[in-house]
């Protein structure tokens, strides 16, 4: 390693800096982009590994299309032949999935995986209506269909042409919501005490209960390549938290005002989602290394954006979601930048030039 050369002064000035100006650490900020839409409200809801996003957006004959948001483009995905779609998953192949009304009806929803140009119904459990909401690399889809008659609605996984039924934890309805590249679902489920809905893992043909942070219900959203689980719980106050559910142990990640949701989390078990403030709106957050902040306060604050909700973020730390820009709703691209953190020689001297002077107070940034 090439070392650099100093006076025991500059020496002395190295060392003693950094405990006077205490530890100086790169800022994360986020650089925002509009994704776009087709002229009015456009959410985005799922992310790539290459900066794509799934979403829906209101076409100019005023119904609602699954969107594809790619390199500035917004691609509309059409629909199962009603009037409404929408997309939930995107995979790093450009696979979406999600679901629509079929032909002739605005009450039956299908679920559908949308490749190379064609969207493709994915039926239901027996029943009539399903829907799609999560999907990974392997082109697996989860989300809850219709049983026979619809006399209950289960979680599948649907692979290469079948569907298959989860089950439950014991009530009549289950809902997955997201799968890893292992086929590992997570969502949630009524169990078998009436009106109570908890999250779940399911892995190798069983339906694990992920308990509560204390209250009675707690849904699952979103799991990584290592099983970590995101979502939202009841606590004992009925107060409802985002949660990360670790290694049998179910984490509260708190809220930025009276409760919190979290949506996706990647594999370095980032979280994203959104928080209620006392104002009774919805802000976008991002919880790492055990600190929950504001995605409004990491953006440039004379964008015009108000970040309502954070849906998905990928390994690299873009994330996507949707707010008003300009008091319309749109759906946007979050990438992140850092202010690089200067080297030990560097700081050492500049402090022996006394180029660099400690500021009166604290110097305040974001992580």
């Amino acid at each position: 390693m090439r070392m650099c050369k100093m006076s025991f002064r500059t020496a002395r000035l190295a060392f003693i800096l950094p405990l006077a100006l205490g530890s100086w650490v790169a800022a994360q900020t986020y650089t925002i982009t509009d994704l776009g839409s087709f002229g009015a409200r456009s959410s985005a809801i799922d992310i790539n590994a290459t900066g794509q996003a799934a979403g829906d957006a209101i076409t100019s004959g005023g119904g609602d299309h699954a969107a594809l948001f790619s390199n500035g483009t917004v691609t509309d995905l059409g629909t199962l032949g009603g009037t409404n779609s929408y997309a939930t998953a995107i995979n790093n192949s450009g696979q979406v999935a999600g679901h629509s009304y079929i032909t002739g009806s605005t009450s039956i929803y299908h679920a559908f995986l949308y490749s190379n140009g064609v969207m493709n119904d994915l039926g239901a459990l027996g029943g009539t209506k399903s829907w799609a909401y999560g999907m990974n690399n392997l082109g697996q889809v989860t989300g809850e269909a219709g049983t026979t008659g619809n006399a209950a609605f289960h979680a599948y996984v649907y692979t290469n042409g079948t569907m298959k039924d989860l089950g439950t934890l014991g009530g009549a309805v289950s809902v997955g919501y997201d799968i890893n590249d292992t086929g590992v679902v997570t969502g949630y489920s009524y169990t078998t005490t009436s009106g109570i809905t908890h999250a779940f893992i399911y892995s190798n043909g069983t339906m694990q209960d992920l308990g509560t942070l204390g209250g009675n219900d707690s849904f699952g959203f979103g799991i990584n390549a290592a099983g970590q689980v995101t979502g939202e719980s009841n606590l004992a106050n009925n107060t409802l938290d985002a949660f990360i559910y670790s290694n049998g142990t179910m984490q509260d990640l708190g809220r930025l005002g009276t409760s919190s949701e979290g949506w996706d989390i990647n594999d370095a078990g980032v979280v994203v989602g959104q928080s209620l403030l006392p104002s009774n709106a919805f802000h976008a957050f991002i919880y790492a290394n055990g600190t929950m902040q504001d995605l409004n306060s990491l953006i440039d604050p004379n964008s015009g954006w108000t970040l309502s909700v954070a849906d998905g973020i990928n390994d690299s730390g873009q994330i996507t979601g949707y707010g008003l820009v300009n008091g319309v709703q749109h759906a946007f691209l979050l990438t992140p930048t850092s202010t690089p953190e200067p080297g030990a020689c560097a700081i050492a001297l500049l402090a022996a030039a006394g180029l660099l002077r400690r500021r009166r107070g604290s110097r305040k940034v974001a992580l």
